[in-house]
């Protein structure tokens, strides 16, 4: 199994509250008993042989004390158990007693990560250790094994920490809030000046910040693996191939923090109040933003270790998260363009079927002076970021879809024609109850989850079979899965759910384009089941 098969991220599971129960159609369960996108093996946090049961069918069971991995020793040690708010820092602090440590990958949405030891050696007293007594990383037990690679593989060249390398890349995994300079400045100052923001979206929401050339250390080790947001927006930090930015213009998207006075774009900026940074006056301000509540920024990981001082630093900061569309930057348009469509395969509703994953469809339309391209009018500037940070570059029926933010802020059905299937090359989905982002509630229970091989169904009656799921994909002219699990559901539930595994990623994106709301009728039924798909958090039956 190569690296990057071990850093397959899982989204943090949401917990749901009674009241967020939805009304449900007949025959439909709520989602909140599927939603939750889970393998049956995952269970509540006390229990951690079953939260690491992916880990502990690899390795064997660890959890009882007794050692029955099979992997030959390796200088990388693969680390499971740790707790929701552990970063690179408090890795390093626990096992820098083992020996050197050269480098360190998180798998925060897992609650794992590797640890590569400059000596082998160093890695067998940190896995004998685990096997004999236990082991705490910032607080809680962990516990370890060898890793079926030699070395971990880094992303960049210049991912030496003695190289001097003063820029740091920030990959933003689960991006459900904006990320602009301002709240990366926030985030990163306390650690050390930040002398440059660039923020980009080539591969999802990325940015470098560039640092003296000693704070960078720091700042990876404290905020690798760390949540800008309570539960999502996790950060992934390496080192960046460029030794300095260069920044043109201070605006959301790029900031240079040694010219406060370089050309801004052009945005007006009312007269409000300024809300201070993390480190005295910040060089922006927040009156534009038209947001309204406010949601706490976690604490700086590690006590404080990085902190400047108690009174210089307050322990909690908060930034703004948005209460309507008004976030003009990551996505000036709540309209998505989306080229590289089938032209006999892809229609308005299958758009929907993958677009709906990712925020709430008004219209889709398709342009006919643009074969193979369609308009997406989705629920705000947010769920267009989220489409683009998924969907961007991925294969569907053997065509590599782009899709980018529209300079349309609306679809307008005008032009309307017939598509090779029969169908209309306009529809709209304002009103269909298959939209999961129509209240706080129903949105809370869905996690964002990047396409994987994996996936998830649910409200399909029981009396629904493995041969008769095989047997729908086989009538609709799309991939069979190769492996099948169903739930246990309780006595009382009228639908089942379980999980579905395909070949590759491109076929289980193919059977969710075209299965995804499928109604399900059954004999004396009067309404049919409408099922359900989405992409799974496991990456493997």
């Amino acid at each position: 199994m190569s690296v990057l098969q071990e850093y397959e991220r899982a989204p943090k599971r949401l917990k749901v509250s009674a009241e967020d129960e939805e009304e449900l159609e007949e025959g439909e369960e709520s989602d909140s008993a599927s939603a939750g996108l889970l393998g049956d093996d995952e269970e509540d946090e006390g229990q951690s042989r079953a939260r690491w049961s992916s880990a502990d069918r690899k390795y064997g069971k660890h959890d009882s004390g007794s050692e029955a991995h099979r992997i030959a020793p390796s200088p990388v040690v693969h680390v499971r158990g740790l707790c929701e708010s552990v970063v690179e820092a408090d890795l390093v602090e626990a096992l820098e007693k083992f020996g050197n440590i050269c480098y360190v990958m998180m798998m925060p949405f897992k609650r794992q990560a590797l640890v590569e030891f400059e000596e082998v050696q160093s890695a067998d007293r940190c896995v004998a250790c685990g096997s004999q007594e236990p082991v705490y990383i910032a607080g809680q037990q962990a516990y370890f094994n060898y890793s079926t690679s030699k070395r971990i593989t880094r992303p960049t060249n210049a991912d030496d920490p003695n190289s001097g390398n003063k820029v740091l890349l920030l990959s933003i995994q689960n991006p459900l809030y904006p990320i602009t300079t301002d709240v990366l400045y926030t985030v990163c100052n306390p650690i050390g000046n930040v002398l440059r923001i660039v923020i980009f979206k080539r591969n999802g929401i990325q940015a470098m910040v560039e640092y003296p050339s000693a704070n960078a250390q720091k700042a990876k080790a404290a905020l690798n693996g760390a949540d800008i947001y309570a539960g999502c927006c996790t950060l992934k930090i390496e080192y960046a191939r460029p030794s300095r930015l260069n920044v043109i213009r201070n605006d959301n998207d790029s900031w240079d923090y040694t010219k406060p006075f370089l050309l801004r774009r052009g945005t007006s900026r009312g007269k409000g109040r300024q809300r201070q940074a993390i480190l005295g006056e910040h060089p922006s301000s927040y009156s534009d933003n038209g947001y309204g509540s406010h949601c706490p920024l976690l604490p700086l990981p590690g006590n404080n270790r990085f902190k400047r001082s108690s009174h210089d630093v307050p322990e909690v900061v908060t930034y703004p998260l948005p209460q309507t569309s008004s976030y003009m930057s990551h996505a000036s348009s709540s309209v998505a363009m989306v080229s590289g469509l089938h032209p006999a395969k892809m229609n308005c509703t299958r758009i929907f079927n993958l677009f709906c994953l990712y925020g709430n469809i008004e219209k889709v339309k398709f342009m006919k002076s643009v074969p193979g391209t369609a308009l997406v009018e989705m629920g705000d500037e947010y769920a267009v970021d989220r489409a683009i940070t998924h969907l961007n570059s991925i294969k569907v029926f053997s065509k590599r879809l782009n899709v980018c933010v529209s300079k349309q802020h609306a679809v307008i059905p005008s032009q309307v024609f017939e598509l090779e299937d029969g169908s209309s090359s306009y529809k709209d989905f304002a009103m269909t109850r298959n939209n999961r982002f129509t209240s706080a509630g129903q949105a809370s229970k869905n996690i964002i989850q990047p396409p994987s091989c994996v996936l998830h169904f649910y409200n399909v009656p029981p009396c629904i079979s493995e041969d008769d799921l095989q047997r729908l994909c086989t009538e609709h002219d799309v991939p069979g899965f190769i492996k099948y699990k169903v739930f246990d559901a309780k006595p009382s539930s009228k639908t089942i759910s379980g999980l579905l595994e395909f070949d590759s990623k491109t076929h289980a994106v193919e059977v969710l384009t075209v299965l995804n709301h499928y109604q399900i009728r059954i004999p004396n039924g009067s309404n049919p089941y409408t099922l359900k798909l989405c992409f799974s958090t496991s990456s493997h039956l």
